[in-house]
Parts: C-alpha cells; sequence; structure tokens
C-alpha cells in the first residue's frame, strides 16, 4: 500500500488542474464581456475614418478627437437625458428593493390563504417576459394618462424586477434565525418595526445584489423608453442615442460616445455596490 501510495497524486495536486480550469474560464468569460466595452470607448476617441481602418486599435496623435463628445454636449439635451435615466433608475430599484423585501418577508414570515398563489405568480413573473405584455401595457398607460411620462417607466421597471427580487430576497429571509424576532415579540416590538430594525439591516447583502440585478437592465432598456416615453421631455439616454442614428448616415463618432458617457454612471454605481454585491453572492452561495 505505501508503495502505490508514492504513485498516487495527493489531493492538493488533483486540485490543481481544477482551479487553473476554473480560473481559465472565468478569465475567458471576462474578456468575452468586456471586449464590446472595450471597443465602444477607444473608438470613441478616434476619428470616423480611424475608426472603420482599425476598430481594434488605440488612438493615437494622427487619429484621436473628440469631435463626438462635442456633438453629443452641444446637439443633443445629453444632461436632461441622463437625469431622467437617472431619476428612472433610483426611484424603480429603490421600490423594488422595498416592496420586494416586504413582499418576501410577508410570504415566508407568515402562512395565511393565498400564500403559495402569490408565491406562484411570482415565479411566473420571472419565466414569463413583461415584453410580452407591451400592447396591454400600452393600452394601460393610455387609460392612466401616463404616456410620455417617468412615471410610466418606473411603474413598468417595479414590475419588472419585483418577481426576481422576491425570489432572492425569500431565500435570504428563510435564513434569519427565527430567534431574532421570537425575541423582539416578546418584548412587544410591533411587526413593522421588527422588518425595518431586524430583519432589514440583515438582507443589506442580499438587497444589494438585487439593485445590481435590477439596476443595469432599466438603465441599459430600450424597449420601453421607446413605447411608453418617447418625448423630448422624457427621453432616457438609451433613447436618446438614436438621434445620431439615421435611416442612411449614422453618426457613429457621436454614438459611440454617448453610448461612452451612458457606461459611466454604471460604473460607478457598480463600484459602490461591488462589496456588497460579492458579500451578497457568497453568502447565497454558502447557504
Amino acid at each position: 500500500m505505501k508503495l502505490f501510495s508514492r504513485f498516487m497524486p495527493s489531493s492538493g495536486m488533483r486540485q490543481v488542474p481544477k482551479s487553473v480550469t476554473i480560473h481559465a474560464v472565468l478569465l475567458a468569460y471576462t474578456v468575452i464581456a468586456l471586449f464590446p466595452i472595450v471597443v465602444v470607448v477607444i473608438n470613441a476617441f478616434k476619428e470616423r475614418r480611424a475608426i472603420f481602418r482599425d476598430p481594434l486599435g488605440l488612438p493615437d496623435s494622427s487619429s484621436f478627437t473628440l469631435v463626438g463628445f462635442e456633438q453629443v454636449l452641444l446637439r443633443s439635451d445629453f444632461g436632461l437625458y441622463s437625469w431622467n435615466s437617472l431619476i428612472v433608475t433610483i426611484v424603480a430599484v429603490g421600490l423594488v428593493l422595498l416592496l420586494g423585501a416586504m413582499s418576501a418577508w410577508a410570504l415566508t414570515e407568515y402562512k395565511f390563504k393565498g400564500n403559495l398563489l402569490i408565491t406562484f405568480l411570482f415565479a411566473m413573473g420571472i419565466m414569463i417576459p413583461i415584453r410580452l405584455g407591451t400592447v396591454s401595457i400600452l393600452s394601460l398607460m393610455v387609460n392612466l394618462n401616463l404616456v410620455n411620462t417617468l412615471t410610466a417607466l418606473v411603474l413598468v421597471y417595479i414590475a419588472q424586477g419585483l418577481p426576481l427580487a422576491v425570489y432572492i430576497l425569500s431565500e435570504f429571509v428563510r435564513t434569519i434565525p427565527k430567534e431574532l424576532t421570537e425575541a423582539a415579540r416578546c418584548d412587544s416590538v410591533s411587526e413593522y418595526k421588527i422588518f425595518f430594525c431586524v430583519i432589514l439591516p440583515l438582507l443589506k447583502p442580499a438587497m444589494a445584489t438585487v439593485a445590481v440585478f435590477t439596476m443595469i437592465p432599466i438603465w441599459n432598456d430600450l424597449w420601453f423608453p421607446l413605447i411608453l416615453a418617447p418625448g423630448e421631455e422624457t427621453r432616457t439616454i438609451t433613447l436618446g442615442v438614436q438621434q445620431f442614428v439615421g435611416q442612411y448616415v449614422t453618426d457613429w463618432n457621436s454614438v459611440l460616445s454617448a453610448l461612452t458617457l451612458a457606461i459611466v454612471p454604471v460604473l460607478i454605481l457598480y463600484t459602490i455596490f461591488s462589496r456588497q454585491l460579492i458579500r451578497g453572492l457568497t453568502s447565497g452561495a454558502v447557504k
């Protein structure tokens, strides 16, 4: 047995190839995910001819230009578009987090008639894309006189993000020890105070995860702003970029510059929530 054990690879040696494979796959996925962003950013600082001549090349002294950014800031109301996107994203994400946490707490903590049905409906909301109901949503917004308003976008994005938020937060609520809530009830603490003072602080990592997963689709969405809020005063960034895309001629410098400016707020928000996001994903994996 000792003779065979000398030639058998140890557990540490067996783990090395597996670890290298996992890191290689993750690195490849990272490169694939970042490649389009890098291409957009480097071409935003290049002349039109340089973009088509060498799209993967870095800008140099002969091809570097800021004409795209100048056109975006001078020819369009980019500040208003950014403000609209920011308002819609912050309000929608905030309400998704609040309503999602409350719904997850109610469905997990309390047993009542219709509990299973409501949980099933939220699950259906994850499986069925909300865009399938675009015609009905547009008809509803017309009847409510909400077309060309940011309120219409906020309501749609809440409905879009709430099912996934409830699902993720429910899993975290189940991991909270029952002794915490039982001790609070023994001290005559109200249910509202238990939720806001005991449960909500414990859900911060999970809420950061939900915030990132909800924020990015809202910020990048073009469909619902085009359908529900195409007016000049209610345009978002993604819809505002479309004015530089013509039927016959496209101002690629302006398009790439606008997309580059649109990436910046997402990167800032992701940097702020990155630590909480990692904690939420790690906690979810461990639990």
